[in-house]
């Protein structure tokens, strides 16, 4: 299935390293509620393909819904990257991109809290967002431990010093340079945040990062984490749905049960939103975990899964959105 999608003009283009740019969207008034986000949210964007039609990207918005700056994704160009290097050449200001509503689940609950969080490269860019929300709406302290290659690979560096000069004690960032200190370790991560460890925690960045600052916190800490990832389809285009049989569904939401048919070659989610049924769901591609429900009777394939880990599928749990039935009784609950 394909998701509709709007057109939204970039107002400007800013140029934060030679190998990252914010394209800040002016988005039309009509579709101010549409394109109204969380903090650490993204978009997804479609860049144009001689070859395939187009593909689908997501970018997250660096800007923040709580300091009346206008949305904002930035984008680091990457070596073979299509998508970042036409974003790079091709889009300035005036250029209509074609783009999905903000979507995603790497946003706090409440900004009242402290918060330690962690970047590595454009990893910054839903962090960024988060900080700024922060700093302005909730009464918290906000620590930034921020990896990069070198001085000139930070992103935000003047935005962050101006932060800091404005937040009168309440905004620490910790810079860590491969250049000077070798790449992270998870005992230098785990020193770091050890003066922290009751603070709400956010990652994100490239898979080698993510994971040597899960290990650095070690496995009873709780935190947030938002991975570098491919989309399995493209939104923007036709794509068939494979496998599954024809099954019933028996669902649980709100305290209610509902037995609905659900024909082959289906998703799940599409069929509790055909029948009316108000399922949660947000990025509807498997990277999110939005639409999360469990399992509690039958056997269903996830055409793609990001963001469940094996203890989550040990558990039953299962994304609505990736969803086909392989036997014909499939039970869930939310």
């Amino acid at each position: 299935m394909t998701r509709e999608y709007y057109q939204v003009p970039v107002a400007e283009v800013i140029r934060e390293t030679d190998d990252a740019c914010s394209l800040v969207l002016d988005v039309p008034p009509p579709l101010a509620a549409t394109f109204g986000y969380r903090p650490g949210q993204f978009v997804t964007v479609r860049v144009p393909s001689d070859r395939t039609g187009s593909v689908a990207r997501c970018y997250s918005l660096s800007s923040s819904p709580l300091t009346r700056e206008r949305p904002a994704i930035t984008v680091k160009r990457t070596a073979g990257g299509f998508a970042s290097n036409w974003i790079a050449d091709q889009v300035t200001a005036g250029t209509v991109l074609d783009l999905l509503p903000p979507a995603g689940m790497f946003s706090p609950r409440s900004l009242d809290g402290d918060f330690l969080l962690f970047a590595a490269g454009s990893g910054i860019t839903p962090v960024m967002s988060i900080l700024k929300s922060v700093l302005a709406a909730g009464r918290g302290r906000v620590v930034l431990v921020y990896a990069n290659r070198d001085e000139r690979s930070v992103i935000f560096g003047p935005s962050l010093r101006g932060l800091m000069a404005a937040a009168s004690g309440r905004l620490v960032v910790v810079h860590w340079l491969d250049s000077l200190h070798g790449v992270p370790t998870a005992a230098a991560i785990a020193a770091l945040a050890r003066p922290y460890a009751s603070y709400d925690t956010f990652i994100c960045g490239p898979d080698p990062y993510l994971a040597v600052v899960r290990e650095a916190l070690g496995p009873g800490r709780r935190a947030h984490v938002e991975r570098f990832v491919s989309l399995a389809e493209n939104p923007f285009e036709e794509t068939p749905v494979s496998g599954g049989l024809a099954a019933t569904l028996s669902v649980t939401l709100d305290g209610a049960s509902t037995l609905l048919p659900w024909p082959a070659g289906i998703r799940m989610l599409d069929v509790l939103i055909g029948a009316g049924l108000d399922a949660p769901y947000s990025c509807r591609q498997g990277i999110c975990g939005a639409c999360a429900c469990q399992l509690t009777g039958g056997e269903v394939e996830m055409a793609h899964n990001e963001v469940l880990e094996a203890a989550d599928i040990s558990d039953g749990y299962i994304l609505a959105c990736q969803a086909v039935p392989l036997t014909p009784q499939v039970s869930i609950t939310y």
